[in-house]
């Protein structure tokens, strides 16, 4: 099986490191289902710029915190080109919001999206992944930092880190590796969002290599775990932080 002939979802695939990661795996060969939420042109033009480098990509609209939405973007992709051999789940949300009575809504919110999401894409992946294939979770490197008003977010992801864990273990004798990538502060729409230029200023320091990562920092460590090169690495959380925890 060649890279050429497998085929990738990415959920979140329409912007940020989402996109970056989408571009990177149609790059390595992978024929990629660029999954958004709600933004339909952002999708678009991300496949857009995918044909337009020689590679081949389908947008498909669901919401990863939806049952049925994630079982109709594994039917599309399954009726689309056959099989499912790459998982990506890059769908998330980020709000800054303080552990008290008025935050509730905004906790269980990032709980749908960023743990029930990764729970839903891993238990109907667990149905199509076939042998030697990869599920790829996101964690975030602030699970070390413990930053006021980011529990929500927090505990989202600290419960992804625990899912990869099991599932690697689930999935035991099927050839199927389960990893997380955890970044650190990456300059996208979605870290700049609600922060002061002196947040952004001081956390771009808090590496030893001095500045934010960049998109393609951490779809090249997507590369890696979703290729040939990744096979051994399994039920790992890999930190891509420039050196922050």
């Amino acid at each position: 099986m060649t890279a050429s002939t497998q085929v990738a979802i990415v959920t979140g695939g329409s912007r940020g490191i989402g996109k970056a990661t989408a571009l990177r795996l149609a790059r390595d060969g992978f024929t990629v289902v660029v999954n958004y939420a709600g933004n339909a042109q952002a999708a678009a033009d991300t496949v857009a710029d995918i044909s337009q480098a020689g590679g081949k990509a389908l947008a498909v609209q669901a919401d990863v915190a939806d049952e049925a939405a994630v079982q109709a973007l594994y039917a599309k992709t399954i009726e689309s080109f056959g099989r499912v051999d790459v998982v990506v789940n890059m769908a998330g949300i980020l709000g800054m919001h303080a552990i008290e009575p008025a935050s509730l809504a905004d906790y269980r919110r990032h709980i749908a999206t960023n743990l029930d999401g990764t729970f839903l894409m891993m238990a109907y992946g667990k149905e199509h992944l076939p042998d030697g294939g990869r599920f790829i979770a996101v964690s975030s490197t602030v699970l070390a930092l413990n930053y006021p008003n980011y529990g929500p977010y927090i505990a989202s992801k600290a419960g992804v880190e625990g899912l990869v864990k099991v599932f690697a273990n689930e999935l035991r004798g099927r050839n199927i590796t389960v990893n997380a990538v955890a970044p650190g502060a990456v300059a996208t729409e979605l870290f700049f969002n609600g922060k002061s230029d002196e947040l952004i200023e001081r956390l771009s320091k808090l590496p030893p290599l001095e500045r934010l990562g960049e998109p393609d920092d951490i779809s090249g460590v997507v590369s890696f775990l979703a290729g040939p090169d990744g096979r051994w690495i399994n039920g790992q959380v890999v930190r891509a932080n420039g050196g922050v925890a």
